[in-house]
């Protein structure tokens, strides 16, 4: 087999005129936390392009493979529980599925958790969608006693059923000969029987639809008869009339039972898939021990799951990013790399290209290798401060990732996050936002509910810093002497998280969050991932990043020669000056705002130039770090919070992070031993 990705993809998803690749789709489906993105990584090698679904923020994993003499697109889609849509995610996995370019779906479970995931199989299997399901995790389930007759289970559903470990490529040869034999096979099969009365509303609904709607018409009923509200829009917009009648079908229906159509279905599902599960799994009675075991239950309790935090924050941050990236491998790039080889190189090239002298000529040479230069500033922030920074930062965040340490994370902080209006679950983009803050504001999608997602969006943009400005942050005041320092900002910071997000729930009135979230057994993260998700990672960075790096570079050079950035530096040395710091650190200030690793490493620069005491540092850290969001931050919350959200935002977050300066700079002048001299 052979593996191939094209850099820049021609076909989209329900684009007109696009053509697809020659053996059409293979969609990746399941429940979070199941080893989708493992398979995904399986069929298609270590590299993968990520693209938003046409119309939304939510992203696709997209790789091609090769089975037999056909080439085919892969596509790992955001988790989902139930062709039920509930989230955005959800709703957009379930469009993959109804791609007309769709040849074969790996519905991915998880062989511990068969109960829990064979509603979505069931549900799957009755569209008459092509279907091959991967019973993944069998090694874990093995572990733990349990043993799936994967055969029994094939002949109950009438599908491939393939037995798979992904991290290890067990049962992926199986897996791709499935996917090939079984590509096209549409057969629509009902495996589940429901109550009289609901049989005859679905019987009347499969009647009353005339249009195609990619499903066979069983299963379209009933998703319409849960009232599936995008189901019921385009209803609505093809066929008006019958989606009139099928709503007064189901209001009727309703009035006459103790509980609703869609309860009953889902009901049904369940019961179903339990009965199921029962007749094809053995269990072994084994009590659950070892050391992985033991570590996952303290990690989710207060009393000790709090340690482990601080542990892993002292760890992988402090020593990890903080003196290893930021002080031993930043300070080679800048100090030998740039300074000694790069920046004289690059201006005796711009002499001898530019030899000419004139007000015009010198500009352009200050583009090059100025103060704001391509190469002195732009190149050298992005490479030599930025990306080591970057990259260990991404090490360490798949480490934990792989080790299933997250969903334990989001189990310990559910309870004070329910005092901020949020559920465990919004520790996804809260985490997420240590590695790029524009980036989580989209994942706060998978909030259930729209003040969630407020809420989440306002803590994200006021007090989650991105990995490059915690990297620069943590690179500053986690050297030793000035742990202090570090400790502080740390304190002061969720502090303020803590606060702003307690006031903004209260603001904000609704019912408190739900939460459910699937949990992986905490594993020994294994090097192939590691490096597989790192790789994925910096390839972005080096692809997304680093030319916003240039242009803004391009941009600063510009506004210098018009005056206006200089101008704007004036206006903020007025509230910078009030808050303790030289007029100089304005600039970073106004870095920041173009992006926010860029007024990070304007600290730096302005550290190493002995302009910032360690207390100075300490107050332009809070203060850079609850600044405004990035430019580009502010355009993706403008699209998910909207326009008057957005501006209600920056309205408050600006004057507290001034606000907040001061009163950091008058507490430590009053008590300078917090962070020392």
């Amino acid at each position: 087999m052979k593996h191939r990705l094209r850099e820049r993809r021609r076909w989209r998803f329900g684009q007109q005129g696009s053509t697809p690749p020659s053996g059409g789709l293979i969609a990746l489906v399941g429940s979070p936390n199941v080893g989708k993105s493992c398979i995904f990584n399986a069929l298609t090698g270590l590299y993968a392009t990520v693209s938003n679904y046409p119309g939304t923020t939510v992203a696709l994993s997209h790789g091609s493979v090769t089975l037999g003499d056909e080439r085919f697109e892969v596509v790992d889609t955001p988790g989902m529980y139930s062709l039920t849509a509930i989230t955005e995610e959800e709703r957009v996995a379930r469009r993959v599925l109804l791609d007309p370019a769709l040849r074969s779906i790996v519905h991915v479970v998880d062989a511990k958790n068969l109960e829990r995931m064979l509603p979505l199989a069931l549900q799957l299997v009755e569209t008459g969608l092509p279907v091959v399901l991967a019973l993944n995790m069998t090694d874990e389930a093995e572990e733990a006693g349990i043993r799936v007759d994967a055969q029994a289970l094939s002949r109950e559903l009438g599908i491939p059923v393939v037995a798979t470990v992904a991290t290890s490529g067990r049962g992926m040869a199986e897996l791709r000969h499935a996917i090939l034999s079984s590509r096209d096979r549409r057969e629509p099969r009902p495996v589940v029987r429901h109550p009289d009365v609901t049989e005859e509303a679905v019987r009347q609904v499969t009647e009353l639809i005339e249009g195609n709607y990619g499903v066979d018409k069983r299963s379209l009923a009933l998703l319409l008869i849960q009232e599936d509200d995008e189901l019921l829009q385009r209803l609505r917009a093809r066929e008006p009339e019958r989606a009139e009648r099928l709503q007064e079908l189901i209001r009727r229906t309703n009035l006459r039972l103790a509980h609703s159509l869609a309860y009953q279905v889902r009901l049904r599902y369940q019961e179903r898939a339990r009965e199921l599960a029962h007749r094809v799994t053995a269990h072994e009675e084994r009590r659950a021990r070892g050391l992985g075991v033991w570590l996952g239950r303290r990690c989710m309790e207060p009393l000790t799951g709090i340690p482990i935090l601080v542990a892993v924050l002292y760890f992988g941050l402090y020593q990890m990013v903080g003196r290893l990236a930021a002080g031993v491998v930043v300070g080679w790039l800048e100090g030998t790399v740039f300074e000694k080889w790069v920046n004289p190189a690059a201006a005796r090239l711009t002499e001898v290209l530019l030899p000419w002298s004139g007000g015009g000529w010198s500009a352009l040479r200050a583009l090059v290798v100025g103060e704001y230069g391509l190469v002195t500033l732009g190149l050298r922030y992005a490479v030599a401060i930025v990306l080591p920074i970057v990259g260990v930062f991404f090490l360490v965040f798949s480490v934990l990732e792989d080790s299933g340490y997250f969903p334990r994370l989001a189990m310990l902080v559910d309870s004070l996050f329910k005092r901020i209006g949020l559920s465990g679950r919004a520790v996804i983009p809260m985490v997420l936002g240590f590695g790029c803050v524009a980036m989580a504001v989209m994942v706060t999608r998978i909030l259930e509910t729209r003040r969630e997602r407020l809420i989440a969006i306002f803590l994200l943009s006021l007090a989650i810093p991105c990995s490059a400005q915690l990297g620069v942050i943590t690179g500053l005041l986690g050297v030793p002497g000035r742990q202090g320092a570090w400790v502080f900002w740390m304190v002061f910071v969720a502090v303020c998280f803590l606060v702003a997000g307690f006031l903004a729930s209260r603001l904000m009135p609704g019912p408190p969050p739900t939460f459910y979230m699937e949990l992986p057994p905490l594993r020994l993260p294994r090097a192939g991932n590691i490096l597989a998700k790192t790789w994925s990672r910096m390839r972005w960075y080096l692809w997304e990043i680093l030319p916003l790096f240039l242009l803004a570079s391009v941009i600063l050079w510009l506004g210098t020669l018009v005056h206006f950035f200089p101008l704007v530096e004036k206006v903020l040395s007025y509230p910078v000056q009030a808050m303790g710091l030289p007029a100089e650190a304005s600039r970073a200030f106004l870095f920041g705002f173009f992006r926010r690793d860029y007024g990070a490493a304007g600290l730096f620069d302005l550290e190493r130039q002995g302009l910032l005491s360690v207390r100075q540092l300490t107050v332009a850290a809070v203060v850079l770090t609850l600044f405004l969001p990035c430019i580009a931050q502010l355009l993706i919350s403008r699209k998910e919070a909207g326009l008057r959200a957005t501006a209600w935002f920056v309205a408050i977050i600006l004057p507290f992070a001034f606000g907040c300066g001061i009163l950091t700079n008058v507490l430590l002048l009053t008590f300078p031993q917090l962070v020392g001299k």
